[in-house]
């Protein structure tokens, strides 16, 4: 009996090595990334730079990824600068999507402190042709809200759709389609806008800074602007001089103005000369209420439309 029971407890011993083995080769396989679902299944983690790359990112990635936008609703991106914590949860990131074209002047100092080989830059501006800023104001220079033209639009989000499929083959198809279906938006609000320029009777609209160039340029209109290329300069007493002889002398029904920014100094030359103030947004960054409602580039860029036929026709 005793020979019995020392049998059977060695082979006991033995089956639990045997299962306890084949566990810890179940765990290497899974540590190599080609076991468990919770493995396949991990999202990519991607930070935006600025809101419209935000919005662009999310169309075209919807669930695929954990998107994360590094500057906060209701603030100016021009005056915004990262934090400690800011460059912390970057450094945790697989991806960094920025607009370029001087948008984020921070960009440079923060990407030095960042290991190159963890965290993959897009900069989705890249292949979009840059204008410079000709309207007569101090402050000129290179203008990166090229966002604004539809089809400067469509070619970063190709630069977004390029780099999610590099980066996430898996996903290819679910990013393509995607693209795809924006990108035919994107050509029906072309279209929407040529059409309604072709009824305007004026081309010059007063802005509240230097961001309306691309969407100037892609329609044939002409902007003067308060301040410069950052919202947050001041005109100078001649500045506003000008604008205001400008304003009147071209029978101007609105002087606009932003949501981010104040709208005292628009508000000034409006009195002055007359006309109404009305908002056109240069979609930098969005609010919690816009969020609230849902408000994304097309919609914001089917506001500006409707406030620039009240302006022009």
């Amino acid at each position: 009996m005793k020979r019995i029971k020392v049998g059977l407890i060695i082979g006991l011993l033995l089956s639990a090595l045997v299962i306890t083995g084949c566990g810890a080769i179940n765990s290497t396989t899974n540590s190599l990334g080609t076991g468990s679902a919770s493995d396949t299944d991990h999202k990519l983690t991607v930070y935006t730079s600025v809101y419209p790359m935000y919005d662009f990112t999310q169309k075209i990635a919807g669930d695929k990824i954990i998107l994360k936008n590094l500057v906060p609703a209701g603030t100016e991106p021009h005056e915004w600068e990262p934090t400690p914590s800011d460059i912390a949860d970057l450094e945790k990131a697989d991806v960094l999507i920025y607009n370029g074209a001087g948008m984020e002047p921070w960009l440079d100092k923060v990407l030095n402190s960042i290991n190159p080989e963890k965290l993959k830059t897009v900069e989705a501006s890249k292949e979009v042709k840059l204008l410079n800023n000709t309207d007569g104001a101090k402050n000129k220079g290179t203008d990166p809200h090229v966002w604004l033209d539809p089809m400067s639009a469509k070619v970063e989000m190709g630069a977004i759709k390029d780099a999610l499929v590099s980066i996430d083959p898996a996903n290819k198809d679910y990013y393509e389609k995607n693209y795809e279906d924006n990108a035919a938006q994107l050509d029906q609000l072309d279209q929407e806008y040529k059409s309604a320029v072709a009824q305007f009777s004026k081309k010059d609209i007063v802005v509240a800074h230097q961001a309306f160039s691309y969407l100037c340029n892609a329609y044939g209109l002409n902007q003067v602007a308060i301040e410069g290329i950052s919202a947050d300069s001041e005109p100078s007493p001649a500045r506003m001089a000008e604008i205001v002889e400008f304003a009147r002398e071209k029978q101007l029904k609105y002087i606009f103005f932003e949501e981010l920014v104040s709208p005292k100094v628009a508000q000034t030359i409006a009195q002055e000369t007359g006309a109404a103030t009305a908002v056109l947004n240069p979609f930098e960054g969005s609010t919690d209420s816009g969020q609230q409602a849902g408000k994304d580039y097309f919609s914001v860029m089917r506001d500006n439309l409707k406030v620039l036929k009240q302006a022009l026709q």
